[in-house]
């Protein structure tokens, strides 16, 4: 008996000191799990002995916690190497471009370096000059001469650029104007097309401004914590301009980031001065372009105005038959009303000059000049051929005849001319106080007799199996304007190079529109702008805006010399 409380007493103790052990092992596992967060996850089951009720949940919980911190922190290190690629990816194109330009002027045997980066923006900020600083990867004899010929080019370039400092011009009019810009708009001194004063950035505009805006936001983010680098958001505005011979000029304007700047005081700005230097010439391409055996298919569509198309045959007559002589007429005549006419017109041409390369296509579809030109073009069975789309109020020389040939190539480019669109005569030589001349003297290109009409797309040269595979025009557009523009556009969305340029040798003749009120909203917009400014310029509109001024002052000037010549 006296036994059984000793061995009670035994498994008492023995009791007592496995709960103290299992308690500091809990104990300890929880601050371990807690001191490596991220050891690992704590295994689910098992057969062993039961935790505490609240260890294991705080301690799951904390671990979700922290993994989701860290998933957090690779994300945004997954975004900053993406930027990091990207910026690498444009200086290898850039380096790319600069080899290229560089090979052009090496021997064969010696390789391209890389190109010399530009400098950080400290120096310009400060006000300091620009420098291009030479590559500082040890390279060898050759290399480094080229990096150091390409760096001298790019130097000096630069020094003859006005970025700096100014430069000493003869006249005024040897200034070259800055445009402004942001993200979404730029403010443009030359108005372009469409006489658009303001724009927003897009094809290679876009591309150019935010590539020297990424430019400066990385050079901006050089040695920066990342809690307070730059972006898109801090760039305010900038100005830039591309001098003919150096290159493209940029100041952009970021709200100051830096330890000195206090928000809610004076404004504060970091101006960075960026120049993208043009590299030496680089030959692209060598051909032989041969003229004499390639023929035009002249497509013309008409409705009426048989009186206008008189006048057309008689050019045509002394361009296409007496001079070129490789030029097929094709006329798409609707309706009926002045066929005959028409008709007699060309049998007469071709008689007398003995030219059969005329036809005359009728319909008796209302007239629609995009389904004119399809018709022309669908109708041409000699096989493939080069198509000028004209209109019947166009005037045109031989050598225009000669840039349609070679600007337009089989496959790959299409050329859209930029025609010089004469102003009312009867305006122009009215306020000049002289009779209107022949029509040969007013092909004058000048600002008081035209403009270019660089919002128009109705004349242009591509070949007929490129037409065809671009699918022509829209034949559901009916009466005046928007099919030539579709036309257009879809060979600017396609692979085709489109070559559009001023072409001093075509001329659009005057002549008095009329907007069908029935036109959709936006054709009959087009049509009253395209009225507005064929009339004259802006000058002598404002001269016909205050012409009673104008005569009363005639009339003073009048009254005072027959005063002067009673008292002589």
């Amino acid at each position: 008996m006296r036994a059984m409380p000793r061995v009670l007493l035994l498994l008492f103790s023995l009791s007592v000191l496995t709960m103290i052990f299992v308690a500091r092992c809990g104990f300890n596992m929880d601050a371990h799990l807690q001191q490596h967060p991220t050891s690992g996850l704590p295994h689910g089951g098992g057969s062993g002995p039961a935790q505490g009720a609240d260890s294991p949940a705080v301690s799951y919980n904390y671990l979700r916690q922290v993994l989701r911190q860290r998933e957090v922190q690779h994300v945004q290190e997954r975004l900053r190497l993406q930027d990091r690629i990207r910026s690498l990816e444009r200086d290898l194109l850039n380096m790319k471009d600069a080899f290229t330009n560089v090979s052009a002027h090496q021997p064969a045997t010696q390789p391209p370096s890389p190109i010399a980066q530009p400098p950080p923006s400290g120096s310009a900020q400060q006000g300091q000059g620009v420098q291009l600083q030479p590559p500082r990867k040890k390279q060898t004899p050759q290399n480094n001469n080229t990096g150091q010929d390409l760096t001298a080019y790019f130097n000096e370039r630069l020094q003859t650029a006005e970025v700096v400092k100014g430069l000493s011009y003869k006249t005024e009019y040897e200034i070259i104007s800055f445009n402004r810009f942001t993200l979404t708009r730029i403010y443009m001194v030359d108005p372009g097309l469409g006489k658009r004063v303001i724009e927003k950035p897009i094809g290679s505009k876009k591309r150019d401004l935010f590539e020297i805006i990424a430019y400066g936001i990385d050079t901006l983010n050089r040695n920066r914590s990342s809690l307070s680098l730059y972006s898109y958001d801090d760039f305010v505005e900038g100005i830039y301009r591309t001098e003919p011979t150096t290159g493209a000029q940029y100041e952009l304007y970021f709200q100051n980031k830096g330890a000195g700047s206090q928000t809610g005081l004076a404004a504060s700005y970091v101006k960075l001065v960026v120049f993208r230097p043009f590299g030496p010439p680089m030959l692209v391409a060598s051909s032989l372009a041969q003229t004499r055996e390639e023929w035009i298919n002249l497509i013309l569509p008409l409705s009426g105005r048989v009186e206008t198309f008189r006048h057309f045959v008689d050019r045509f007559v002394s361009t296409c038959i007496k001079q070129d002589q490789r030029v097929y007429l094709t006329v798409v005549y609707f309706g009926n009303d002045g066929l005959k006419e028409v008709k007699s017109i060309m049998s007469q041409a071709a008689r007398q000059y003995k030219y059969k390369h005329m036809k005359l296509i009728t319909t008796n579809e209302n007239f629609a000049r995009g389904r004119g030109l399809q018709i022309g073009a669908l109708n041409w069975k000699s096989g493939d051929v080069l198509l000028f789309m004209c209109d019947v109020d166009i005037v045109f020389g031989e050598d225009f005849l000669e840039r349609c040939r070679l600007n337009a190539e089989r496959e790959k480019r299409v050329y859209y001319p930029i025609v010089f669109s004469l102003y009312n005569p009867k305006i122009v030589y009215s306020l000049q106080d002289i009779p209107i001349p022949p029509l040969s003297e007013q092909l004058i290109i000048s600002k008081d007799t035209g403009f270019w009409r660089d919002f128009g797309y109705g004349m242009t040269c591509q070949y007929r199996s490129d037409f065809l595979k671009i699918k022509g025009f829209d034949e559901q557009i009916e009466g005046w304007g928007g099919e030539d523009v579709f036309l257009y556009q879809k060979f600017v969305r396609s692979e085709y190079m489109v070559v559009r340029a001023t072409d001093p040798g075509i001329f659009h003749l005057w002549h008095e529109k009329f907007c069908d009120p029935k036109l959709s909203s936006e054709q009959y917009r087009s049509c009253i702008r395209s009225k507005a400014l064929n009339e004259a310029s802006h000058s002598q509109l404002g001269l016909l805006a205050f012409k009673d001024e104008i005569d009363v002052h005639r009339s003073v000037l009048n009254k005072a010399e027959i005063k002067e010549q009673v008292i002589v």
